[in-house]
């Protein structure tokens, strides 16, 4: 096949292009606390896991790789959050990046996995290029989809007490709830097992599980915001 020219003859080899590259926010609760993994990079710091997408490959199959090479995290499922182009963005030349984001429990990540602390949106570490503004808009991302449906990332497992669901949407929020207030809001998503905890000590509190294809009440949202973060800067 001949290849394409436009009408000057000019074919897409001679116009200026930037490289593409992958980077994926993973956030996750730990000791009530959202953190975000990160890698060590070998000239920059702490940085997102990320990669260059090779030839004819999808953006999305390059974050998997990312993860799987950089992180040792497989069999992810994970959403773009948006393009980062700005042109100066990489001291090493024109590179645009596309962010991924997603959330996954501790357990799914390695022992080892290195995590930074979130506060207010904003990694408590500083982090290579913009990749704490990528972590404010998967904070952003995450507050969103959880006031939507009940745990859609399966943060603390498929049983819980309705007590560590709000401990849950505390830490995501970084708002304390009021437990009747709490209750109220998610108990449309909720469905009882017919269990109870077997935690010791204190009373054993009857266990759920999300209520398959139910939304959460348009008031949730703003009961549950704490901070609300900037995506802007």
């Amino acid at each position: 096949m001949a290849e394409w020219r436009n009408t000057s003859g000019k074919t897409l080899r001679d116009y200026p292009r930037p490289s593409l590259a992958v980077d994926v926010a993973v956030l996750t609760v730990v000791d009530a606390r959202l953190h975000v993994l990160v890698v060590e990079s070998p000239h920059d710091g702490l940085a997102l896991p990320g990669t260059f997408v090779h030839p004819d490959e999808r953006t999305h199959d390059a974050a998997e790789r990312a993860l799987r090479t950089k992180a040792g995290v497989e069999d992810v499922q994970m959403h773009q959050l948006a393009i980062f182009d700005e042109p100066t963005r990489d001291y090493r030349g024109w590179v645009m990046s596309m962010a991924y984001g997603t959330a996954l429990a501790r357990d799914r990540l390695p022992g080892n996995a290195v995590l930074v602390g979130v506060t207010g949106g904003e990694p408590d570490q500083s982090l290579a290029w913009d990749h704490a503004r990528m972590v404010r808009l998967a904070v952003a991302d995450l507050r969103a989809r959880y006031a939507d449906e009940v745990d859609p990332d399966n943060l603390i497992g498929h049983q819980f007490t309705v007590l560590e669901l709000r401990h849950l949407y505390e830490a995501v929020y970084e708002n304390p709830l009021p437990k009747d207030t709490f209750r109220r809001q998610v108990s449309d998503g909720l469905d009882s097992t017919g269990k109870v905890s077997s935690s010791a000590g204190g009373r054993p509190a009857e266990l759920y599980r999300r209520r398959a294809g139910t939304y959460l009440p348009r008031s949730a949202a703003g009961v549950f915001e704490g901070h609300r973060i900037d995506v802007t800067r």
